[in-house]
This record gives C-alpha cells, sequence and structure tokens, in this order.
C-alpha cells in the first residue's frame, strides 16, 4: 500500500573498482530518511497510547480503563477513540452492563497490522538515530587518540 512501504536501504551495485559501497556511505539514497510508514494519525501521542494499550489487550479494553492507563479525559479520549475509529483502528461498543452504559473498544485486526507496522518503522528510526550518535561520537574519540 502506498505511503506504508517498509524502510530499507539499498546497496547499490559493485563496480570493477569495488568502491560502490563507499560511495553508498558516502552519499544517502534519496528519501532514506523519509519513514513512509509513520502514518500521522498514530504519531499523536494520545493515539499511541491508546494503540499501544490496546495492542497489549486482545480482548480489548473498557472506556474508563483505557482513560486511566492513557491518562486522558473523558472528552480526549472520545475525541481521539472518533478518529482512530473513522481510520479503521479501533471498534467502540457501546451496551449496557448492570444497567449501566458500558463502552469497550477494541483494536481491529487490520488496525493492529497497522500499528505493528508503524512500529516496525519507529524501530527504523530509532536504529538510524543511534547509528548517527555511534558515528557523531567516533570522530572525537579519534582525535584524542591522535594528541
Amino acid at each position: 500500500m502506498a505511503g506504508r512501504e517498509r524502510h530499507s536501504q539499498q546497496t547499490p551495485p559493485m563496480d570493477g573498482n569495488g568502491d560502490a559501497a563507499a560511495r553508498a556511505e558516502a552519499a544517502p539514497s534519496p528519501g532514506r530518511f523519509a519513514y513512509d510508514g509513520l502514518e500521522r494519525v498514530i504519531h499523536e501521542r494520545a493515539r499511541l497510547s491508546i494503540l499501544s494499550s490496546l495492542a497489549s489487550n486482545p480482548q480489548g479494553l473498557a472506556f474508563n480503563d483505557l482513560k486511566q492507563l492513557c491518562h486522558l479525559t473523558d472528552g480526549n479520549l472520545s475525541r481521539q477513540l472518533q478518529l482512530l475509529q473513522e481510520s479503521g483502528f479501533v471498534e467502540v461498543i457501546k451496551s449496557t452492563k448492570n444497567n449501566r452504559p458500558h463502552t469497550q473498544v477494541l483494536l481491529m485486526e487490520d488496525g493492529r497490522a497497522r500499528f505493528l507496522e508503524y512500529i516496525s518503522v519507529l524501530e527504523n528510526v530509532v536504529a538510524d538515530a543511534m547509528s548517527a550518535r555511534t558515528q557523531a561520537v567516533q570522530p572525537i574519540g579519534r582525535l584524542r587518540e591522535a594528541t
């Protein structure tokens, strides 16, 4: 699906001189850090909290439990759930329990797959950031060794 491609780095073919890998290191490919799989609807803190909570509870969660876990107000949780429901991530089931209104929230199968893909892309972001951190530290160490 467009916009959900998994982040990957392509290695150019080796030429006769064997220096294609060095060129690849020196010049990152276009879009290397675009992270197309990061869906905006998930990326907001409250929605990320909701989806993480639901992913950890396959049987779903009651509205009040979800509100407490994500530290949200009734209104904010309702609005975020509405956005997630419109985007096909969650199902909101309203019923009565002991003659009182009861709202159960479930992560839909497609929503779970999209969320897991998002987490996979996010792992790539972290790996790239850690790689950049390691590369930034190495030249400083080399300068100290030279003096």
